[in-house]
Protein backbone atom coordinates (compact mmCIF):
# COMPACT_ATOMS: atom_id res chain seq x y z
CA UNK A 1 0.00 0.00 0.00
CA UNK A 2 1.30 3.14 -0.35
CA UNK A 3 -0.05 4.72 2.59
CA UNK A 4 -0.05 3.40 6.34
CA UNK A 5 -3.34 0.84 6.94
CA UNK A 6 -5.45 1.71 10.06
CA UNK A 7 -7.47 -0.62 11.47
CA UNK A 8 -10.66 -0.32 8.99
CA UNK A 9 -7.99 -2.01 6.50
CA UNK A 10 -6.97 -4.85 9.21
CA UNK A 11 -10.59 -5.13 10.02
CA UNK A 12 -11.11 -5.70 6.04
CA UNK A 13 -8.12 -8.77 5.96
CA UNK A 14 -9.11 -9.90 9.04
CA UNK A 15 -12.36 -10.44 7.76
CA UNK A 16 -11.32 -12.01 4.13
CA UNK A 17 -9.09 -14.66 6.12
CA UNK A 18 -12.85 -15.61 8.09
CA UNK A 19 -13.73 -15.96 4.11
CA UNK A 20 -10.99 -17.72 3.10
CA UNK A 21 -10.56 -20.08 6.13
CA UNK A 22 -6.89 -18.51 6.47
CA UNK A 23 -6.27 -18.79 9.80
CA UNK A 24 -2.68 -17.83 10.05
CA UNK A 25 -2.85 -14.39 8.06
CA UNK A 26 -5.94 -13.84 10.26
CA UNK A 27 -3.57 -14.09 13.41
CA UNK A 28 -1.12 -11.73 11.73
CA UNK A 29 -3.89 -9.55 10.82
CA UNK A 30 -5.49 -9.46 14.44
CA UNK A 31 -2.18 -8.77 15.81
CA UNK A 32 -2.32 -5.75 14.47
CA UNK A 33 -5.19 -4.77 15.54
CA UNK A 34 -4.37 -5.76 18.61
CA UNK A 35 -1.38 -3.23 18.87
CA UNK A 36 -3.60 -0.04 17.44
CA UNK A 37 -6.57 -0.96 19.32
CA UNK A 38 -6.24 -3.57 22.37
CA UNK A 39 -9.88 -2.17 24.00
CA UNK A 40 -11.93 -3.08 20.64
CA UNK A 41 -13.74 -6.08 21.17
CA UNK A 42 -14.23 -6.79 17.26
CA UNK A 43 -11.06 -8.37 16.14
CA UNK A 44 -10.70 -10.68 19.41
CA UNK A 45 -15.14 -11.51 18.07
CA UNK A 46 -13.47 -11.90 14.57
CA UNK A 47 -10.40 -14.48 15.01
CA UNK A 48 -12.58 -16.47 17.11
CA UNK A 49 -14.72 -17.21 14.28
CA UNK A 50 -12.16 -17.69 12.19
CA UNK A 51 -11.28 -20.38 15.39
CA UNK A 52 -14.45 -21.71 15.80
CA UNK A 53 -14.89 -22.30 11.39
CA UNK A 54 -11.34 -24.06 12.26
CA UNK A 55 -12.87 -26.44 15.30
CA UNK A 56 -10.17 -25.10 16.96
CA UNK A 57 -12.04 -24.57 20.28
CA UNK A 58 -8.97 -24.11 22.44
CA UNK A 59 -7.88 -21.33 20.55
CA UNK A 60 -10.92 -19.58 20.89
CA UNK A 61 -11.10 -19.85 24.63
CA UNK A 62 -7.80 -18.50 24.77
CA UNK A 63 -8.93 -15.66 22.23
CA UNK A 64 -11.88 -15.09 25.00
CA UNK A 65 -9.35 -14.92 28.39
CA UNK A 66 -7.49 -12.71 26.17
CA UNK A 67 -10.00 -10.59 25.48
CA UNK A 68 -11.21 -10.35 29.16
CA UNK A 69 -7.60 -10.14 30.60
CA UNK A 70 -7.63 -6.45 28.41
CA UNK A 71 -11.05 -5.11 29.23
CA UNK A 72 -12.72 -5.41 25.93
CA UNK A 73 -15.78 -6.36 26.43
CA UNK A 74 -18.54 -7.37 23.23
CA UNK A 75 -21.13 -5.12 23.43
CA UNK A 76 -24.13 -7.00 22.91
CA UNK A 77 -25.97 -7.93 19.74
CA UNK A 78 -29.47 -6.09 19.10
CA UNK A 79 -31.68 -5.38 15.79
CA UNK A 80 -34.35 -2.92 15.89
CA UNK A 81 -36.69 -1.48 12.97
CA UNK A 82 -39.45 1.17 12.93
CA UNK A 83 -43.07 -0.38 12.02
CA UNK A 84 -46.20 2.39 12.34
CA UNK A 85 -44.30 4.84 14.34
CA UNK A 86 -43.24 2.25 16.91
CA UNK A 87 -39.79 1.00 17.64
CA UNK A 88 -38.85 -2.61 17.42
CA UNK A 89 -35.62 -3.98 19.47
CA UNK A 90 -34.24 -7.60 19.24
CA UNK A 91 -31.49 -9.15 21.11
CA UNK A 92 -30.33 -12.71 20.74
CA UNK A 93 -32.15 -15.51 21.56
CA UNK A 94 -34.95 -12.75 24.21
CA UNK A 95 -38.29 -13.74 24.02
CA UNK A 96 -39.17 -10.01 25.34
CA UNK A 97 -41.67 -9.07 22.62
CA UNK A 98 -45.45 -9.29 23.22
CA UNK A 99 -45.53 -11.61 20.00
CA UNK A 100 -42.35 -13.60 20.70
CA UNK A 101 -43.95 -16.74 20.16
CA UNK A 102 -45.27 -15.88 16.67
CA UNK A 103 -41.46 -14.48 15.83
CA UNK A 104 -39.60 -17.60 16.88
CA UNK A 105 -42.34 -19.60 14.81
CA UNK A 106 -41.69 -17.25 12.08
CA UNK A 107 -38.09 -17.94 12.27
CA UNK A 108 -38.72 -21.68 12.26
CA UNK A 109 -40.46 -21.42 8.85
CA UNK A 110 -37.78 -19.14 7.27
CA UNK A 111 -35.17 -21.60 8.23
CA UNK A 112 -37.51 -24.82 7.28
CA UNK A 113 -38.22 -22.56 3.78
CA UNK A 114 -34.66 -22.04 3.25
CA UNK A 115 -33.68 -25.35 4.03
CA UNK A 116 -36.13 -27.30 1.29
CA UNK A 117 -35.96 -24.18 -1.28
CA UNK A 118 -32.30 -23.35 -1.12
CA UNK A 119 -30.47 -26.37 0.37
CA UNK A 120 -29.53 -24.19 2.60
CA UNK A 121 -27.72 -25.48 5.56
CA UNK A 122 -26.13 -23.28 8.62
CA UNK A 123 -22.55 -22.60 8.01
CA UNK A 124 -21.83 -23.42 12.34
CA UNK A 125 -18.55 -21.77 12.13
CA UNK A 126 -20.13 -18.62 12.93
CA UNK A 127 -20.87 -20.29 16.23
CA UNK A 128 -19.23 -18.85 19.29
CA UNK A 129 -20.15 -21.73 21.60
CA UNK A 130 -19.13 -25.36 21.05
CA UNK A 131 -22.67 -27.32 21.34
CA UNK A 132 -22.64 -29.89 18.71
CA UNK A 133 -23.82 -29.31 15.24
CA UNK A 134 -27.60 -29.29 16.08
CA UNK A 135 -26.97 -26.48 19.09
CA UNK A 136 -24.83 -24.36 16.81
CA UNK A 137 -27.71 -23.82 14.44
CA UNK A 138 -30.05 -23.11 17.24
CA UNK A 139 -27.88 -20.21 18.04
CA UNK A 140 -27.41 -18.60 15.06
CA UNK A 141 -31.08 -18.77 14.16
CA UNK A 142 -31.37 -16.79 17.50
CA UNK A 143 -29.34 -13.82 16.35
CA UNK A 144 -31.23 -10.89 16.58
CA UNK A 145 -31.40 -9.61 12.92
CA UNK A 146 -33.22 -12.81 11.86
CA UNK A 147 -35.89 -12.30 14.65
CA UNK A 148 -35.89 -8.71 13.07
CA UNK A 149 -36.50 -9.67 9.82
CA UNK A 150 -38.73 -12.75 11.33
CA UNK A 151 -40.99 -9.66 12.84
CA UNK A 152 -40.92 -8.14 9.62
CA UNK A 153 -42.32 -10.91 7.85
CA UNK A 154 -45.35 -10.46 10.42
CA UNK A 155 -45.63 -6.90 10.30
CA UNK A 156 -44.96 -5.67 7.26
CA UNK A 157 -46.97 -5.30 4.12
CA UNK A 158 -46.28 -7.59 0.87
CA UNK A 159 -44.40 -5.10 -1.35
CA UNK A 160 -42.76 -3.10 1.00
CA UNK A 161 -39.00 -2.92 1.87
CA UNK A 162 -37.91 -4.74 4.91
CA UNK A 163 -35.68 -2.26 7.08
CA UNK A 164 -33.95 -3.72 9.81
CA UNK A 165 -30.68 -1.92 11.57
CA UNK A 166 -27.98 -4.37 13.80
CA UNK A 167 -25.31 -2.53 16.15
CA UNK A 168 -22.79 -5.18 15.25
CA UNK A 169 -21.44 -6.66 11.88
CA UNK A 170 -23.87 -9.29 10.53
CA UNK A 171 -22.42 -12.83 10.86
CA UNK A 172 -21.81 -14.25 7.57
CA UNK A 173 -24.25 -17.21 8.09
CA UNK A 174 -26.82 -14.63 9.14
CA UNK A 175 -26.21 -12.93 5.67
CA UNK A 176 -26.64 -15.98 3.92
CA UNK A 177 -29.68 -16.63 5.23
CA UNK A 178 -31.02 -13.01 4.70
CA UNK A 179 -30.23 -13.57 1.10
CA UNK A 180 -31.60 -16.49 0.75
CA UNK A 181 -34.94 -15.30 2.78
CA UNK A 182 -35.79 -12.42 0.50
CA UNK A 183 -35.52 -14.31 -2.27
CA UNK A 184 -38.28 -17.34 -0.67
CA UNK A 185 -40.40 -14.97 0.31
CA UNK A 186 -39.70 -12.15 -3.04
CA UNK A 187 -38.82 -9.04 -0.22
CA UNK A 188 -36.63 -6.68 -0.21
CA UNK A 189 -34.45 -6.86 2.50
CA UNK A 190 -32.20 -3.84 3.85
CA UNK A 191 -29.83 -4.44 6.51
CA UNK A 192 -27.97 -1.45 8.28
CA UNK A 193 -24.97 -3.12 10.15
CA UNK A 194 -22.00 -1.41 12.33
CA UNK A 195 -20.02 -1.60 8.44
CA UNK A 196 -22.57 -0.62 6.08
CA UNK A 197 -25.96 -1.09 3.91
CA UNK A 198 -26.57 -4.57 2.89
CA UNK A 199 -29.54 -4.44 0.38
CA UNK A 200 -31.06 -8.09 -0.30
CA UNK A 201 -32.82 -9.13 -2.96
CA UNK A 202 -33.29 -12.84 -5.39
CA UNK A 203 -30.93 -13.87 -3.50
CA UNK A 204 -28.48 -11.26 -3.39
CA UNK A 205 -26.85 -8.77 -1.76
CA UNK A 206 -25.19 -5.53 -2.96
CA UNK A 207 -21.92 -5.60 -0.86
CA UNK A 208 -21.06 -8.41 -3.05
CA UNK A 209 -20.17 -11.07 0.17
CA UNK A 210 -17.42 -8.49 0.93
CA UNK A 211 -18.12 -6.45 4.00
Amino acid sequence: MSGKPDATVWKALLAACRAHRNAALAERAAERLFELAPADAVPYVMLSNVYSAAGRWGDVARVRSLMRARGASKEPGRSWMEQDGAVHEFRAGERDHERAAEIFAKVGEMMQRIEEEEEHTADTGFALHDEGEEGKAAELARHSERLAVAWALISVPPGKPIRVYKNLRVCGDCHTTLKLVAKAYERTIVLRDANCFHHMREGLCSCGDYW
